[in-house]
Formats: C-alpha cells, sequence, structure tokens
C-alpha cells in the first residue's frame, strides 16, 4: 500500500498533489451553476462541490475558491440574489467540462458549450434546458474558510424540476434512472449506479432492502 505523510505531500509536484487531494476523497457530485448578470449577460460554471445542507428549511451549499481572480458566478449571485443548479448526465460531460475554460467577461459559457438557457416560472437565473435535475436558489449566506481563503456558500432552494419517473413514492430521487454522473477530481467523471437502498438501522436489527 502507498503511504504519504504531510511531508510527503508537501515535496509533491503542485499539479500531481491536486489530483491526488481531488480525487481520493471520493466520488463527488457534479453539476453546473448558471447565474445572470444584472446587465443579462449569462454565466455557466462547473461544480464538484455542492452539497446538502438541510431540508427544512431547504438549503444546498458549494465551495467557491477565494475571489483573487474574476469570478462571474460570485458577481452575478451577489448582484441579483439567485442562481440555479443543474446535475450532469452522462451525455453531457464534455459540454460541462467546457464550461471551465477561462472566458473574457461578457462571454457566456452557454454559447461556448452548447447548452440551452430555459427561463422558468418567472426566475431571475438561467436553467439548463437539456439536464434532468434542476434547482433554482437564492442565495443565503456565505462563509469564509480561514484555512484556505475559500467561501462555503449557502443557497435557500425555492424550485426543483425532476424528470418524471425520477422520484419513489417517499421522495427518494432515482439519480441513475437518468444516467446522472459524478465527478472524479476536477477532470474526470463517472457514471455510478444504485447497488440499494436500505430501511432505517436501529439497533440489533439487520438493516432490510427497500429498493
Amino acid at each position: 500500500m502507498l503511504h504519504y505523510t504531510k511531508e510527503d505531500l508537501g515535496l509533491l509536484n503542485s499539479r500531481y498533489r491536486a489530483n491526488m487531494i481531488n480525487s481520493c476523497t471520493g466520488y463527488k457530485s457534479c453539476n453546473l451553476l448558471a447565474t445572470q448578470s444584472a446587465h443579462g449577460t449569462s454565466n455557466l460554471a462547473v461544480f464538484n462541490s455542492v452539497v446538502h445542507i438541510g431540508s427544512n428549511p431547504a438549503m444546498l451549499g458549494f465551495v467557491l475558491r477565494p475571489l483573487t481572480v474574476r469570478r462571474d458566478t460570485y458577481n452575478n449571485f451577489k448582484e441579483t440574489g439567485h442562481f440555479t443548479v443543474n446535475q450532469v448526465n452522462a451525455p453531457m460531460i464534455k459540454g460541462a467540462h467546457a464550461t471551465a475554460a477561462k472566458y473574457d467577461e461578457g462571454v457566456s459559457e452557454f454559447s461556448k458549450s452548447g447548452f440551452t438557457e430555459a427561463y422558468l416560472d418567472g426566475f431571475a437565473a438561467p436553467y439548463v434546458k437539456e439536464s434532468h435535475i434542476k434547482i433554482g436558489c437564492s442565495y443565503k449566506n456565505e462563509y469564509k474558510i480561514a484555512e484556505n481563503g475559500c467561501l462555503l456558500i449557502i443557497g435557500a432552494i425555492e424550485h426543483i424540476y425532476l424528470e418524471d419517473g425520477m422520484v419513489h413514492q417517499d421522495g427518494w430521487v432515482q439519480l441513475d434512472a437518468t444516467d446522472t454522473v459524478s465527478a472524479v477530481g476536477v477532470d474526470a467523471y463517472a457514471l455510478p449506479k444504485i447497488v440499494d437502498r436500505f430501511s432505517y438501522p436501529r439497533p440489533d436489527e439487520a438493516p432490510k432492502s427497500i429498493l
């Protein structure tokens, strides 16, 4: 088994180290965050850090890198107060990856990645038409991570759009029903499949399959 100490990691090539740390923590969510500036220019960026924050009230979060360079996603939701989270499915991965390129200010990644802007129910930020799971959020708060300068952004969920056939009777969403992908590191994409689903765990009771 390979073993790296903190000191070993510090001696690695920076790109090698980044790839290792970003991928060894496991599969991550893969989403496109869409925003629109106050002047009407749309922006689209792939994120692998979107996480569940709470269900009541419904909230999610994501990590944004330090504001040492221009961050259109951040500037837009700070101006308008809204953003959307659009899960990536298998046919979308090449276009989603392309949104990570650094385009000039005023250039919309929608036009460069081949995705279609969709405006639903008067929401102030665009959705990605091709995505099977679309979530509309309002910006609520941000917390600076002192150790590295990143920001944890908190959004309140205002709208959820799901494809037919994804939601079970108890509300559970079966992601593999529409080929939702996961991210591995910053440049790889995986197509996970549900192995099983279990009943609520209770002391001294063996979990039962409920799938």
